[in-house]
Parts: structure tokens; C-alpha cells; sequence
């Protein structure tokens, strides 16, 4: 199973699994912009490779007054983090708490760090019928039971938004209720910023109510680690105060930096390609008998025609060169689910070709 580690992007399980070098695959697995960071970022980095030898700022201070001028927040609503994930781990263990609530499928670290920091996880399943979104009335009866529940805006791997009303009402009611609602945005940037859904410029309103983002996805540094949180300034400090000391690294504080002032030409390129072949790849699929949900984000879930599963695709696609994220462990998708990344045109119609030519030697066989 190339999803070794529970994650897409895993190149030395695939060299592994099916030979050849590690920078030789064409990677659908794991979601990253295909246009690679910002130009000049890769260069900044080689330049500054001798300030490795001095220790990071702890407190990040430059980063974070650049994010916080960037987001419109204060710099103490801040908590910047060695990738989303340490931000999700520092989150569990400022709360403590004994029970996390899940809207399945999602993300699998959340399931997996707060088992690991010993609590107990409760789960709403969404549908088929509702683009795997879990419902507002199961979500808001989830509160009453957890003390924090995380929620994927847009969710991995469906990729699709919670309206403003449905987030609004989880809000007022984790107000209500005490709970924390931990919002994950991580893929938030690839959508068009009138068509985001967040809960950002209201946030103050509600202050048990944390946002999550990422900068590694969208600039394509996974790599280097980097990630924040917004929350109210007593959570933020309190997160803090479970950091490890240094542990953002100089070189990702540097390249968060140079990301955001990068400039918008990246920002807007890279939406519109992103939204041009999402476009292109869901048709496509569609017509070779997939399933695949309208994502808003830059992948796709999928689920293949019979009698493929995601096993079995997996497996001739990475014969091919080419890898896929298998979606059948996630709760409440099937064994035929995988998730597709979207890359550029060239990539893509690479992807669509060897996947028909697949379904078609398969369909050719079944015949004889």
C-alpha cells in the first residue's frame, strides 16, 4: 500500500513498491501547487543556507507581523507552527480534552493525533447525497458531546465548502455549549477569495473558535513546514506555552516570508489554473464512468467504475510512473474512492490518458 504513513506524497514507499528514482513519479497524491513556489523563493533559500548556523527566532517575530498585516488580525491572535499539523497537536494538548469530535471522511491526523494525546473520538458521517458534508443538525448535536471538534473548510478529501449559514450556526453554538470548534483551511488559498467561506472577518465574535491554515500547500514548501492558527489571544497563548522551543525551522520562517510578498500575480495564476483543470480533470473522469464530486479545492475525489478499486488503479497507475491517493481506509468511502491532485495541462491529459487506456484494456479483457 503506497499510503504507508496514512499519507499521499510518501515517493520512498512508491520507489519501494514499484522501483525507479524518487524524483521520477508523477505525483497526484499529494496536493500541492503545481506551479512550485513563488519565483525567486528557491533561490532566496540557497542564499541563505548560512543562517542555519544560528538558532531561529523563537517567536517568530517577523513571520508573524508580515501575517499579521497580511490577515488584517492582531499579532497576538497568532500561533505560527512547524506545518497545520504541530498546529493541530499544540491545539489538543492546550485543551486537553477528553473527547474530539470528527466529521467523516476527513483528514486523518486529526483522528490520529488526539488518540495519541489520549482522547477519545466521536464521528458524523456525511453523505454521498450532501458531497460528503456532514449534516449541521448531527455537527451541532457532535458539540453537545466533545469538548473540540475539527472541521475541514474545504474537506479533505471531498474538497467541498460548509455554507456561511452552517459554520455561522456551529460557532454560535460552540459559544453556547463551550466547545472549540477547530475550522482547517488549509486549503482555503485555492479558492477564488470571493468564493471562500470562513468565519475570519467575524472571528472576534466568536472566541471558541480556532482557524487552522497552511502555507506549505498553496506555496508548495511541504518540505519545509509551515503553518498558523487564529484564535483568540488566551488560546494562542496558550498553544504557545506547549511549543516546543525553535521548532519552525530559519529557512521555512524565511521562505513564509517570502511567500507573502511574493505578490498576487502567483496568487491569481495559480487560481485560475487550479480552477481551469479541476474543470477539465472532473469532465474527463466523468465521462471515462467516474464518480466525482464538484471539489473546490486542488483535488478531486473520485470514485472508480466497476470492478476497479482503488487498489487495483493504484497499482497500474504506479507501473506507469504515476501515483494516486488510495481513499479507501477513510471512514464512509468505499474501496473504489481515490483522490487526484490537480496539476498542470500537460500533467493532467498524462493522468487521463493512462487511466483510460486502463479502464479500456480492462473493458477489452472482460469481453473475451
Amino acid at each position: 500500500m503506497l499510503e504507508k504513513y496514512g499519507h499521499g506524497g510518501d515517493l520512498l514507499t512508491a520507489t519501494e513498491l514499484y522501483g525507479g528514482k524518487v524524483g521520477a513519479f508523477l505525483d497526484f497524491s499529494a496536493n500541492i501547487n503545481p506551479l512550485g513556489p513563488p519565483p525567486g523563493l528557491l533561490e532566496m533559500v540557497r542564499e541563505m543556507l548560512a543562517s542555519v548556523t544560528a538558532y531561529p527566532d523563537p517567536g517568530h517575530r517577523i513571520f508573524k507581523g508580515l501575517l499579521a498585516e497580511t490577515l488584517g488580525v492582531p499579532g497576538e491572535w497568532l500561533t505560527v507552527g512547524n506545518g497545520a499539523a504541530e498546529c493541530m497537536a499544540l491545539l489538543l494538548l492546550a485543551l486537553a480534552p477528553n473527547r474530539v469530535g470528527l466529521a467523516e471522511p476527513c483528514f486523518s491526523e486529526y483522528r490520529q493525533l488526539s488518540e495519541q494525546f489520549g482522547a477519545e473520538v466521536l464521528a458524523v458521517q456525511g453523505t454521498r447525497e450532501n458531497g460528503y458534508r456532514a449534516g449541521v443538525k448531527e455537527l451541532s448535536g457532535l458539540l453537545d458531546q466533545v469538548e473540540l471538534l475539527f472541521l475541514g473548510q474545504p474537506n479533505n478529501p471531498n474538497g467541498i465548502q460548509y455554507s456561511w449559514d452552517d459554520l455561522k450556526l456551529l460557532a454560535e453554538k460552540a459559544e453556547r455549549c463551550g466547545t472549540y470548534l477547530a475550522v482547517d483551511e488549509a486549503f482555503i488559498d485555492f479558492i477564488e477569495p470571493e468564493q471562500r467561506v470562513s468565519l475570519l472577518p467575524e472571528l472576534t465574535r466568536f472566541p471558541h473558535t480556532v482557524l487552522i491554515r497552511s502555507m506549505t500547500k498553496f506555496y508548495a514548501i511541504p518540505g519545509l513546514r509551515l503553518g498558523f492558527t487564529i484564535a483568540h489571544p488566551s488560546l494562542a497563548a496558550a498553544m504557545a506555552g506547549k511549543q516546543v522551543t525553535w521548532s519552525v525551522n530559519t529557512l521555512a520562517l524565511l521562505a513564509g516570508e517570502a511567500c507573502l510578498t511574493s505578490g498576487e500575480g502567483y496568487e491569481r495564476y495559480t487560481r485560475k489554473l487550479i480552477t481551469e483543470q479541476r474543470k477539465l480533470l472532473q469532465k474527463e473522469l466523468i465521462s471515462l464512468g467516474c464518480d466525482v464530486l464538484p471539489g473546490e479545492a486542488n483535488f478531486l475525489l473520485c470514485g472508480l467504475p466497476q470492478p476497479w478499486t482503488a487498489a487495483d488503479m493504484q497499482a497500474c497507475l504506479g507501473d506507469s510512473g504515476i501515483l494516486v491517493r488510495s481513499c479507501a481506509m477513510y471512514p464512509g468511502l468505499g474501496p473504489e474512492h481515490i483522490r487526484i491532485a490537480v496539476k498542470g495541462h500537460e500533467d493532467n491529459r498524462t493522468l487521463l490518458m493512462r487511466i483510460e487506456e486502463t479502464i479500456r484494456a480492462q473493458r477489452r479483457g472482460s469481453e473475451k
